[in-house]
């Protein structure tokens, strides 16, 4: 038994790590807004997001894995420079919004639990993860990362914390009750956001290509088709428990924020911290304890990572070199961005800028940013002189383009609805 529990764990690694990181600070404060106001009834698009996720996340690590690039360098390598960098650059500035609200949110929870300073906490956090980022070799960070995603386990504590009805969750989820009007779209389309966000493509990939750099034995699949097997068969399965994880979380924290703010009338809800102190009166102090606690955890992992993928997608698309397991003299442009991304964080959060707002804006351009990003990696997988012999099978094809799809509509919606 403990031999296959051990095996099982170390074949998690990208997968687990980029869906873990899913469920950010910003992620959690999503997922809190759209449970406080609409009860259950938001929960179904977690089952529609789910098998969409696993599919673009399989066949962003595939990338990695069959060329030994990350995402930024294949689209480099085919497509038009202008229309790599314009998207790139897009992505840019959603992570660094995204980020500055995930540094925030740690602050504002530590100040929660311990008192002091949250602008404080968010930079002492923020500069710590840099600092760990620079130094420590990925071979060496990707093990505490992976660590940190059992802080997820803090939300899945939570709901067996509070009493759930859960005959009316299921009815709920079945036949969710809820105006279908523009403000219920766009909590769906806020969900599927969320759930499925640039930067993880982006990390996915690198992390495969991390993964392979850091191992004498692992080698891209086109310069080594006898490993194609295994390595397919292993992100297939570390992708589908990290997404699946992902997503019973993020069902966790709507369910938690249904049942103890929107059923007692708190259906307003602006931030993860704001959702952690409006449990204390009602679901008692043990449960906040961990709701704000997970927060400072998940941001843990997901702070690197933000910056990482930000990092990975510019110098990638410049041609420059890249890597956490290089030396900072190695790859200039890579830690550049890297120290670039976690400084304009930091000092966002020192700005008069509503992060709420900014966390909106960030929405929208992930939600622009996303669609064409997908397009592209769908083309790229499904292209023989990128994979090789690794081209994607129909099932994952189309599953990829059907993610594709719905994050086209979800854009659409997003505009239709905008200001409603």
């Amino acid at each position: 038994m403990t031999s296959t529990k051990k095996s099982l764990w170390s074949k998690l690694g990208a997968g687990l790590i980029t869906g873990a990181a899913d469920d950010d600070p910003s992620g959690i404060a999503t997922y809190s807004q759209v449970g406080a106001a609409f009860g259950y009834a938001t929960i179904w698009s977690l089952f529609l997001a789910m098998p969409l996720m696993i599919a673009i996340q399989a066949i962003s690590a595939r990338i990695g894995c069959a060329t030994g690039k990350g995402i930024g360098s294949n689209m480099r390598q085919h497509y038009p420079r202008g229309v790599v960098y314009a998207l790139i650059l897009s992505v840019v500035v959603a992570n660094i919004i995204n980020l500055a609200a995930d540094i925030g949110a740690m602050g504002a929870a530590l100040k929660l639990l311990v008192g002091g300073s949250a602008v404080l906490y968010a930079a002492g956090f923020a500069i710590a993860s840099l600092v760990l980022q620079i130094w420590i070799p990925f071979s060496r960070y990707s093990p505490i990362l992976k660590v940190l995603t059992l802080s997820l386990f803090a939300y899945v504590a939570t709901v067996f914390i509070v009493h759930v009805p859960w005959v009316e969750v299921v009815k709920g989820i079945a036949m969710p009750k809820a105006k279908f009007d523009a403000k219920y779209a766009v909590a769906i389309v806020a969900v599927l956001g969320t759930t499925i966000s640039p930067y993880l493509f982006f990390w996915q990939a690198a992390q495969e290509v991390e993964e392979i750099r850091s191992s004498n034995d692992r080698k891209p699949l086109k310069r080594a088709p006898a490993q194609g097997l295994e390595a397919i068969k292993r992100i297939g399965i570390d992708t589908s428990i990290g997404m699946v994880f992902s997503n019973v979380v993020a069902g966790f924290i709507i369910l938690t924020a249904a049942v103890v703010l929107h059923a007692h009338g708190k259906t307003d809800i602006n931030s993860s911290s704001e959702a952690a102190e409006a449990l204390r009166p009602i679901a008692g102090r043990f449960a906040f304890f961990l709701f704000a606690a997970g927060i400072v955890g998940t941001g843990l992992l997901a702070v690197p990572i933000l910056a990482g993928s930000t990092a990975f997608a510019v110098a990638g698309a410049m041609g420059e070199p890249y890597g956490l397991e290089q030396k900072p003299r190695q790859a200039k442009l890579f830690y550049g961005v890297l120290v670039f991304a976690s400084i304009a964080g930091i000092a966002l959060n020192f700005t008069p800028i509503d992060p709420i707002k900014a966390l909106y804006w960030s929405a929208v351009i992930n939600g622009v940013a996303a669609v064409p990003s997908m397009v592209m990696i769908m083309r790229m997988s499904t292209n023989a002189k990128v994979m090789g012999k690794f081209t994607l099978n129909t099932s994952l094809k189309a599953w990829g383009w059907i993610a594709t799809a719905v994050m086209a509509a979800a854009a659409v919606v997003m505009f239709v609805t905008w200001g409603s």
